[in-house]
């Protein structure tokens, strides 16, 4: 008997990066495909030392429900670390969530009804075109330059086919899948461009920490005060196992979203929770957090010098001052798609652009991830993939 699912099934696929990944559980396959943090800067000891004090001293109330907006003390955290970005955040404006992908879905729950429009970097993140497609949007994709998005391109856009976009949603800093981040004047002309439309502002920002050259940027929450949505995770800086993230909203769209959170799953894991607090409260984060950059400064070195010893010279890639991913675009005729299956008999993979295009392009560009890999994988797997584009190209 053939199975009737609701039509917005039909408009959202499998994510092409999580089927990849099926691909590179050969061990012998050296992967530049996974958005995968290094698990070697994993604070497991801190970690276990953590959970066993919540367990000893508090384990009755850690065991079980609790609020949907979060555990108040981890609240708080946030909004202290927000305080040092020069951002004044109450903790009631901080709802825990599910890892900073749930926020998607709740604000696209929050925000969208069929046909809406929403705006979107050209590439973005795969996961977002996946979780707003749910809801059957409109999308509309702004090109990226090297220092952030095209302002002109925005107005024009915003004026026409998205007057009245309900979201924009954007990776400023470190951006995924490119590493680009916005400058200051960027930053400033895209909210000058966004004033009075009504288009709510979606900072996503799982990579700021982890910046290891310039300076920091501010966040757009600066310009356009309560129109912007800040989402965070903690991911990337303790383990992407917690799962734990967090939506920053001001009162009027926090209201929204811890109805559309308790209708999911009425409060993230609340164990998890207090151990991250717990963590937090027992050991130097910005040391640790230090010791990543470091590290992955150093992969992403080793990698974009391999990439200019050994890529041909009309192969193009991004430079990044942080994050975990650079970007790299072939000559214009090679299909990413078919490189991919090339390098994969050579035993090296990473993930075509295209996935990242809301709507279609990026055939010939391609992402590479730096932080999961030490660097004799790096080099032998780029100089097996600098290999696979010449064999390509000839």
């Amino acid at each position: 008997m053939a199975r009737i699912f609701a039509d917005r099934m039909s408009c959202v696929h499998k994510s092409f990066v999580r089927e990849i990944l099926k691909v590179t559980e050969d061990p012998e396959i050296i992967s530049f495909a996974g958005g995968l943090p290094n698990p070697r800067y994993f604070p497991v000891q801190e970690v276990a030392a953590a959970t066993q004090k919540v367990l000893s001293e508090c384990g009755e109330a850690a065991l079980q429900y609790s609020t949907t907006e979060g555990y108040f003390p981890l609240r708080e955290l946030i909004a202290r670390r927000y305080a040092k970005q020069g951002l004044r955040v109450s903790p009631d404006e901080i709802l825990i969530t599910n890892g900073s992908q749930q926020g998607l879905d709740l604000l696209a729950k929050a925000f969208l009804n069929k046909g809406d429009s929403v705006i979107l970097e050209r590439p973005t993140y795969l996961a977002a075109i996946q979780s707003f497609g749910l809801f059957e949007p409109k999308f509309h994709s702004i090109p990226l330059q090297e220092d952030g998005i095209d302002p002109e391109a925005l107005g024009e856009t915003l004026s026409k086919d998205a007057a009245g976009a309900r979201l924009f949603y954007s990776v400023p800093n470190f951006q995924n899948p490119t590493g680009i981040t916005y400058s200051r004047d960027k930053r400033q002309a895209v909210a000058e461009k966004l004033e009075g439309s009504g288009t709510v502002f979606i900072e996503d920002n799982p990579y700021g920490e982890l910046r290891f050259l310039g300076e920091d940027m501010p966040s757009m929450r600066k310009y356009l005060g309560e129109d912007a949505v800040l989402l965070g995770s903690f991911s990337k800086i303790v383990s992407p196992g917690v799962r734990l993230g967090w939506v920053c909203a001001c009162e009027e769209i926090m209201e929204k979203l811890i109805v559309a959170k308790q209708a999911s799953d009425l409060h993230s894991n609340y164990l998890c929770q207090r151990i991250v607090h717990q963590y937090f409260m027992d050991n130097d984060i910005e040391l640790h957090i230090a010791k990543i950059r470091r590290a992955y400064k150093d992969q992403r070195d080793f990698m974009v010098e391999t990439m200019e010893d050994t890529f041909p010279e009309d192969v193009d890639f991004t430079r990044p001052e942080g994050g975990m991913f650079l970007w790299a675009t072939l000559p214009e005729n090679m299909s990413a798609l078919d490189l991919f299956n090339r390098a994969i008999a050579m035993k090296v993979a990473f993930v075509p652009g295209q996935a990242f295009y809301a709507d279609g392009g990026g055939s010939n560009t391609m992402r590479l991830n730096y932080s999961n890999s030490d660097n004799e994988r790096i080099g032998e797997g780029i100089r097996r993939l600098a290999k696979a584009i010449r064999e390509k190209a000839a």
